[in-house]
């Protein structure tokens, strides 16, 4: 898991940012990709045999962008809930709203990832399309002189070029039988790494964002709604350190996550489905919440004192 502060705020102070910009842009903006370059405009001129593969990865780097967009959009509002909260004077939502946001956040780096998981998907199937661009040589050459023995044939049949063209044509066809192997073999290779690594990283997107989907409605059960008559007081907020305790539970849950054991076996399946065995369960159901965070803990966010929990700048880092 990416380093994570127990507050937005304090990461963004820390790091210069103004704590009031409401901007669409990210403070974690993710790396950019290898973008316009001479290659790529090449590479719109395709062999007929690698076009449809070469449209695909095109509009796979669409769907990359479109998530890292996503990515980007989520952090960026993470952010603006977390300010939005601080103003508030509440201390409620001051402090929920803060850590909503660290939950948000990480949601945000969870697509980026898988992101870079698609990104690396369409590399592999790169390779699958430059066999394809290798072999319609091979393919055409062979063409081309089976083509030129049938004409000559038609015209000459007793014409001494003929041995010569057969000669070519069998060497034309050896080699043609090698490429056209090699890349039947890379196909189904390639194929399969492409689309079971994507399928891997949509798994633990899916399961991890629902972890934290989960922690973040846990912190949404701190916020007391109850109506209160005008000229009544609310009661005092005093659930700070358990909404630290939900962020390192989330922490915890995130970094104890792992590949379900047997997602990848079709054995005992009789239509040849993958199976799953378990999945990672959030320790809301593995502890009981704890009003005060555990001794020795890793939590030194904190609340400011009668600061309506809002979290200092000193942050804590929630990951390895």
């Amino acid at each position: 898991m990416m380093n994570r502060a127990l507050s937005i705020r304090s990461s963004n102070r820390s790091s210069g940012a103004s704590t009031h910009s409401h901007g669409s842009s990210s403070t974690h903006a993710a790396p950019s990709r290898r973008g316009f370059s001479l290659s790529s405009l090449r590479g719109t001129i395709q062999p007929e045999l690698s076009k449809r593969l070469f449209r695909l990865i095109k509009s796979a780097n669409n769907l990359v962008s479109a998530h890292e967009t996503a990515a980007k959009e989520r952090i960026s509002i993470a952010t603006q809930l977390s300010e939005w909260g601080e103003q508030t004077n509440d201390e409620a939502i001051s402090d929920v709203s803060d850590k909503v946001g660290v939950i948000l956040s990480e949601m945000g780096e969870q697509e980026d990832t898988y992101a870079h998981a698609l990104d690396d998907s369409r590399g592999t199937l790169k390779t699958i399309r430059n066999t394809e661009k290798s072999v319609q040589p091979s393919r055409d050459g062979r063409n081309k002189i089976a083509d030129e023995i049938a004409k000559i044939k038609a015209k000459e049949p007793e014409s001494t070029k003929l041995v010569v063209l057969e000669q070519e044509l069998v060497r034309a066809e050896a080699e043609n039988l090698v490429a056209e192997a090699q890349l039947t073999n890379i196909t189904r290779q390639k194929l399969k790494e492409a689309y079971q690594a994507e399928f891997i990283a949509t798994v633990e997107r899916a399961e991890k964002q629902i972890i934290l989907a989960r922690h973040g409605l846990r912190l949404l059960q701190l916020l007391d709604d109850t109506p209160v008559v005008p000229g009544n007081a609310r009661p005092r907020y005093e659930n700070a350190s358990q909404a630290r305790q939900i962020l390192n539970d989330a922490e915890d849950d995130l970094k104890d996550w792992r590949l379900p054991d047997g997602l990848l076996s079709t054995e005992g399946s009789e239509d040849g489905n993958f199976t799953t065995a378990g999945q990672s369960t959030p320790r809301q159901t593995q502890r009981q919440r704890s009003p005060k965070s555990p001794d020795g803990g890793s939590v030194t966010g904190g609340a400011q004192n009668g600061g309506g929990g809002v979290a200092e700048g000193k942050a804590a880092e929630i990951g390895a």
